[in-house]
């Protein structure tokens, strides 16, 4: 339970960050992903799985979580 709050927290400070100081860069992304087709918003978000995946894996295997 310790380690998802901890990765929530860590997720919700970039967010905070990115929203923080470069807002109209978020802007400027909801719009790039409203010109993508639905079909590359999913390839987008599968690949941004594979990789959260594939560092979750390395830092385990590295005995960061424990």
């Amino acid at each position: 339970m310790g380690i998802a709050l901890l990765a929530l927290g860590l997720v919700l400070i970039v967010e905070g960050l990115v929203y923080a100081l470069a807002p109209s860069l978020v802007e400027d992304m909801l719009a790039a992903l409203r010109q993508m087709r639905l079909e590359t918003r999913r390839l987008v978000g599968f690949g941004a799985l594979c990789i959260g995946v594939a560092l979750v894996w390395l830092a385990a295997s590295l005995g960061v979580l424990g």
